[in-house]
């Protein structure tokens, strides 16, 4: 069995390894988020589409649990498909505890997350030592539906990296106005490596005019730091600003 990290979208950025997994794969059990492009590199498999996505109509985690584990058991080569990197933000976790439970052994291929896609976009190092001493990855809402502890996460003096925040960047804008700078570089970047990508520079006190940005249904990530202040230098960068600033 193994979980197989696509990438944020671009499927040039899928690694060698995952390709040749995908090449022997017999049964596919496809995300939401993935390009369906990758079905050709898998021409043998049966392809399961069990789409997760927010604010839609979803696969339930267990159901998934027990697509995997009933093919592994009948001895097919399964491939879990994953956007981004299976490991950050994807419930890798809950499947692998419920695949070792059930005597499935798992195999993990690392791939981009759209974190790193989105800093490639934007043109900047998410760590330059100029700026911070890291990036921190959260998510915007915790498992109870709560929030993330803000004011440690200012506190770190990192880069904040956050995931599934689109619905809610009013509120995330204004937790973190609490604790740091309004003129705190900040972006959001829609469909990071795809053809369609957009990308948004601002700062953290307008960041919540943008929180119309993410409607229409693409994945988005919003970046917060000092390390985000060498975007603002890039024309690209600088005409989706106005452009959001316009709409």
């Amino acid at each position: 069995m193994v979980l197989l990290s696509a990438g944020p979208g671009d499927l040039e950025l899928l690694t060698l390894k995952a390709a040749r997994e995908l090449a022997a794969a017999q049964v596919l059990l496809l995300d939401e988020l993935v390009d369906p492009g990758i079905v050709e590199l898998a021409p043998r498999a049966r392809v399961l589409r069990v789409g997760k996505r927010g604010g839609c109509r979803s696969t339930p985690q267990a159901f998934i649990c027990r697509l995997m584990r009933r093919y592994a058991l009948q001895g097919a080569r399964v491939v879990r498909v994953k956007g981004g990197d299976a490991l950050l933000f994807g419930r890798a976790g809950e499947e692998i505890e419920f695949l070792r439970a059930a005597g499935v052994p798992v195999r993990i291929v690392n791939g981009v997350s759209s974190a790193f896609a989105a800093a490639a976009g934007l043109g900047v190092s998410l760590t330059h030592r100029e700026h911070c001493h890291g990036v921190s990855f959260v998510t915007a809402h915790t498992r109870d539906h709560g929030e993330p502890d803000w004011a440690a996460l200012a506190a770190t003096g990192t880069t904040l990296a956050i995931y599934m925040g689109l619905g809610r960047v009013a509120s995330v804008a204004a937790a973190l106005l609490r604790h740091l700078p309004a003129q705190t570089p900040a972006a959001i970047v829609l469909a990071a490596s795809r053809a369609d990508e957009r990308r948004i520079v601002t700062t953290l006190a307008r960041l919540h005019e943008h929180a119309e940005a993410g409607r229409g249904g693409a994945p988005g990530l919003i970046l917060v730091g000092a390390a985000l202040a060498a975007a603002a230098a890039s024309p690209a960068c600088v005409e989706e600003a106005a452009a959001a600033a316009r709409r």
